[in-house]
């Protein structure tokens, strides 16, 4: 089945996540400024926008935003499927939808912002015996798992959790764990339950949270206010129905293995003749279009972009929204011929959650923390639920005005209340 609309230029966004979301709506906002008739189709897999960075949260409920909620207001068809295929010589995408024959889609532009996936090492199993929070199902496994706890039969390390990987998602949910293991702990009622709750972090660099620059010292101290038991320069060599096997020879009893290391850009990169880079992106110059393909865009985790004409762009949705917004936005200009703009983002901020221990916000490439405690923590909420969450109101202007292609500046930090 070919889902055609020959009267109007068709523009396809493949991905619903932080790129897609937006460059679908800043396409759908230039071309009702130009007064262009163009059809705009966002194939996804489901049809919900994951907040993908609050995965760690033990409350997933608010981390989903319907898409026909943004999409429908402002004229953006959703398809629910799964790509198959992209032809980029006969502009064509095949999805292959649940109960439904696959359906072709032509593109007169293409907006690739699939995302990316979480790549474990290739162990024996380790998909059985491990948990991650790559995406709202596995952290809804990861929630289930931990919940159920309690009926499993008594073991060693039966409220032991180890997480691999101390970049911003390991670290955030690993300042998560301990609490959420000692209330079900608690809950169970067993005698001396939660005296059994451990979390360990396990990195191989030989530093925890070594890529974080200036805040690694403020998270170290965070782990260790927590009771987190830091194993830097050790890997996981084998898991198994009582645990895991650490490099160094060490077995830990642990019931929870949760894996937040090895991010690769979508495999749909693959269908793109075109150069990539390490972690499998496609290189793009500054208008977001693919280097040497036409009619090809590509933004977010996907995409390896010279953020400001000299970094290149980090898997996270401060770059992902922004390049997704450029992306639309230039897609349209070229189909009918007005200036693109370059994206140029001259600022680069980490804010890490620290769980109970508040939060560290650092600035800059070389991550300067500026703040830290209860001032970064009020200032991490506040990008967490609401700055990267479109208007949720229905209300088709404010949805086109929020996809206007203007750089946010880095969030200011919220002043604490006084106490009193």
């Amino acid at each position: 089945m070919i889902l055609k609309k020959p009267e109007v230029k068709n523009i396809v966004v493949i991905g619903g996540g932080f790129a897609g979301l937006w460059a679908a709506a800043a396409a759908a906002r230039m071309a009702d400024q130009l007064d262009k008739p163009v059809s705009i189709t966002l194939v996804n897999r489901d049809d919900q926008h994951s907040i993908r960075v609050r995965n760690y949260e033990a409350d997933l409920a608010p981390t989903l935003v319907p898409l026909h909620e943004v999409l429908d207001p402002i004229g953006v068809e959703l398809v629910v499927g799964n790509v198959a295929d992209i032809d980029t010589r006969q502009c064509l995408v095949r999805v292959d939808m649940v109960g439904q024959p696959s359906a072709t889609l032509p593109y007169d532009k293409l907006v690739l912002a699939s995302g990316s996936r979480l790549v474990r090492p290739p162990l024996p199993d380790v998909d059985i015996r491990s948990f991650d929070i790559d995406t709202y199902a596995q952290a809804l496994r990861l929630q289930r798992h931990i919940e159920a706890l309690p009926t499993l039969a008594p073991r060693p390390g039966q409220y032991t959790a180890v997480v691999i990987g101390s970049g911003a998602t390991g670290v955030e949910l690993g300042c998560e764990l301990p609490d959420r293991l000692r209330a079900v702990a608690r809950a169970s009622g067993a005698p001396n339950a939660e005296a059994q709750v451990r979390v360990l972090l396990v990195d191989s660099n030989a530093v925890i949270a070594a890529h974080l620059g200036g805040a690694q010292p403020v998270i170290e101290q965070a782990c260790r206010a927590l009771g987190i038991e830091l194993m830097p320069g050790v890997s996981v060599t084998a898991l198994d129905t009582t645990g895991i096997t650490l490099s160094n020879g060490a077995h830990i009893d642990t019931a929870t293995v949760v894996w937040c290391a090895g991010m690769r850009a979508n495999d749909l990169t693959a269908c793109i003749a075109a150069e990539h880079d390490a972690q499998g992106r496609l290189f793009v110059d500054a208008f977001m279009r693919v280097e040497g393909v036409p009619d090809v865009f590509a933004a977010g985790d996907v995409a390896h972009a010279l953020i400001d004409g000299e970094h290149p762009s980090v898997m996270s949705c401060q770059h992902a929204r922004p390049m997704g917004r450029f992306a639309g936005y230039n897609a349209v200009c070229e189909l009918f011929g007005h200036d693109m703009l370059a994206l140029d983002i001259d600022w680069y901020t980490n804010i890490i959650d620290l769980g109970p221990a508040g939060a560290v916000y650092a600035q800059g490439w070389d991550r300067v923390v500026v703040a830290q405690g209860e001032q970064a923590k009020a200032t991490k909420n506040v990008i967490n639920r609401e700055r990267i969450y479109p208007p949720r109101n229905g209300n088709r202007a404010d949805i086109l005005a929020a996809a206007a292609p203007d750089l946010q500046r880095p969030p200011v930090l919220k002043p604490l209340n006084p106490k009193g």
